[in-house]
């Protein structure tokens, strides 16, 4: 039976509504260990680390789930020895023999004693911990800067020691701050903006607008694996798929040009803000990222928004391209938002868009469309998903 151990990372800071946070971190970790295999771990918690407890058949699925749970700030694989300063001198050892091994030359020692019964306090056992190393493996260097592997030592019920943490996805647990419903397109964006929010605590619904037949089935079908990248960090996703040509074909057909973009946004809010009270989301989430694109400048924000009464979300607002794109690749959704198949937003933007709308000029443009029924219909048609 393997053994990792799990840091919660910022639920420590919540004070008397710690538990509460502890309680939804355990049932989401429960629950996606089920869904990679029902039974697959045991979870214990005590002293504010998490343990899981699996079988050595079922690690790599194990540490999947673990790289994928928000609310931890990191893990790792360990033993549990006795609580003996020789018996964690010799985990300390073998830890060293292991890093050595795998070609490693510089490490550090750190400790941890919240059993303040223990003989050495975490100054002894950090020093005498690095000397034992030493001694006991020639061509190991300690390096307390810029180590290349650290020996972690904890100090608890019994004594835990290993050197192989791992980073967590920190945030909060989701499900502690409502739910919020995204804007999911098929681009770079809004995936990593649901994320970002699902890493605030946030659940998360989707709705994704489409075209069709000006957008195709691969679009669609690009959009929920999208939602099912993403589903696998926040629990899943309700995805709403709200079919848009008429609305889009209005817009065309009856608005002056430059204005199309924008007018289109304000009708995906429109309909989004709809399907959120009914869903009971308590706010829009988009992927907009200041002056990226026409529609996302100071003032094309202001009347998208302009009619909206639920709070809107914007996490990517202060962040560039580049930012984005290597949160995308970090998440796995990169690789997919880049395939070929355009959103209806693109195939429908203007050569020459308007930069500076004017809100009360944009009011004036959208309610002379009168799209109520035809969002009425898009509504009532809305094809639901559960990922």
């Amino acid at each position: 039976m393997n053994t990792w151990l799990l840091k919660p990372g910022e639920l420590s800071l919540k004070g008397g509504n710690r538990k509460s946070f502890e309680d939804v971190l355990k049932r989401n970790l429960l629950a996606m260990l089920n869904k990679a295999k029902p039974g697959m771990a045991r979870i214990e918690f005590r002293s504010g680390r998490f343990f899981v407890h699996g079988a050595e058949e079922d690690s790599a699925a194990i540490e999947n789930v673990l790289s994928r749970l928000i609310g931890i700030s990191g893990w790792a694989k360990t033993h549990a020895y006795p609580k003996t300063a020789e018996d964690v001198m010799r985990a300390c050892v073998a830890e060293g023999e292991k890093i050595h091994a795998a070609g490693i030359g510089t490490f550090k020692i750190e400790a941890r004693r919240t059993d303040k019964s223990f003989p050495l306090d975490s100054y002894a056992l950090r020093s005498k911990g690095g000397e034992v190393v030493l001694d006991a493996v020639p061509g190991l260097k300690v390096d307390v800067h810029h180590p290349e592997a650290i020996i972690q030592i904890e100090i608890r019920e019994k004594a835990y020691v290993y050197s192989n943490a791992r980073k967590g996805l920190r945030g909060l647990p989701v499900g502690t701050a409502g739910r919020g419903l995204l804007l999911l397109s098929g681009g770079i964006d809004s995936p990593v903006a649901g994320f970002l929010m699902a890493s605030r605590g946030m659940g998360i619904d989707a709705v994704h607008f489409h075209a069709y037949p000006y957008t195709s089935a691969e679009a669609r079908s690009k959009v929920i694996r999208l939602a099912e990248i993403l589903g696998s960090y926040c629990m899943g996703i309700r995805l709403y798929v709200v079919g848009f040509t008429k609305v889009q074909m209005r817009i065309k057909e009856t608005s002056p040009l430059p204005w199309s973009t924008v007018l289109l946004r304000m009708a995906m809010m429109d309909c989004a803000e709809q399907i959120a009270r009914r869903v009971k989301s308590k706010c829009i989430i988009t992927g907009e990222s200041l002056s990226q694109v026409a529609s996302q400048t100071i003032e094309n924000i202001n009347c998208t928004q302009s009619g909206i009464t639920i709070p809107v979300l914007r996490p990517l607002i202060g962040m560039d391209k580049e930012s984005i794109i290597r949160k995308a690749e970090y998440i796995g959704t990169y690789k997919t938002s880049i395939e070929p198949y355009e959103d209806c937003c693109v195939l429908f933007s203007p050569p020459h868009p308007i930069l500076c709308g004017d809100p009360v000029e944009a009011s004036r443009l959208y309610q002379a469309l009168e799209l109520k029924p035809l969002i009425e219909q898009a509504l009532a048609d809305c094809e639901k998903i559960n990922i």
